[in-house]
C-alpha cells in the first residue's frame, strides 16, 4: 500500500502521523536550541568583558544585530512548545505541526545570520575587518549549503517512491531488452 506521494504507507492514523511529525520536529528543535543557547550566552557575556569598550561603531552594531538575531532565533525555536501548550487538547495538532515547521525553517535562516554575525564580530576584532568579512561570508555559505542546498539536492535525487536515482538505475530495475 502506498500513500499519495508514492511512498510506502505507514499504518498510522492522521492523528498518529501528526503526533509523530511533531515529536520529530521537537527532536530537531532540541538540537538547534542547544546551539542557540550557547551562542546567546556567548553574546551576552561579551558585553561584560574589558575589551568590549574598545569596539568601534561597526563592531558594536554587529554585536547588537547578532544579539537580537540570536534572541529571535531562540524565540522561533521555542515557539512550537508555547503554541502546543496554548492549543493543547483543542484538536489543532495538524495546524500546530504546520506552523511549528515553518517557524523552525525561519529559525534556521535567522540562526544562519546570527552565526554569520558572531563570526564577523570575533574575526573582525581579532584579525581585522577584511578577514572578518571573509570568515562571515564563509560561515553564511556553509550554513546555506548544509541547511538549504544539501537538503534540496537530496530531495531532488529521490524519485516519487523515495528511492535514489542510483537505486533506480541498477540492472535489476531496468527494463529488459527484447530480442
Amino acid at each position: 500500500m502506498n500513500d499519495e506521494g508514492g511512498k510506502p504507507a505507514r499504518r498510522e492514523t492522521p492523528l498518529e502521523r501528526d503526533d509523530r511529525n511533531f515529536a520529530e520536529l521537537l527532536q530537531e528543535l532540541r538540537v538547534t536550541q542547544t546551539g542557540v543557547q550557547i551562542l546567546f550566552a556567548f553574546l551576552l557575556s561579551l558585553a561584560f568583558t574589558q575589551r568590549f569598550g574598545s569596539l568601534d561603531g561597526v563592531q558594536r552594531g554587529t554585536y547588537i544585530a547578532t544579539l537580537l538575531l540570536a534572541v529571535v532565533a531562540a524565540s522561533l525555536f521555542t515557539a512550537p512548545a508555547a503554541i502546543h501548550r496554548a492549543l493543547f487538547r483543542q484538536g489543532a495538532k495538524r495546524r500546530i505541526v504546520d506552523v511549528s515547521s515553518r517557524l523552525a525553517s525561519i529559525g534556521l535562516a535567522v540562526l544562519a545570520l546570527a552565526f554569520t554575525g558572531s563570526v564577523l564580530l570575533v574575526v573582525d576584532v581579532v584579525l581585522g575587518r577584511g578577514p572578518g568579512i571573509a570568515a562571515a561570508s564563509g560561515t553564511f555559505a556553509v550554513c546555506c549549503g548544509l541547511w538549504g542546498l544539501l537538503p534540496r539536492l537530496i530531495g531532488r535525487s529521490l524519485n516519487p517512491r523515495g528511492r535514489s536515482r542510483a537505486a533506480r538505475s541498477t540492472p535489476s530495475s531496468r527494463p529488459r531488452a527484447s530480442g
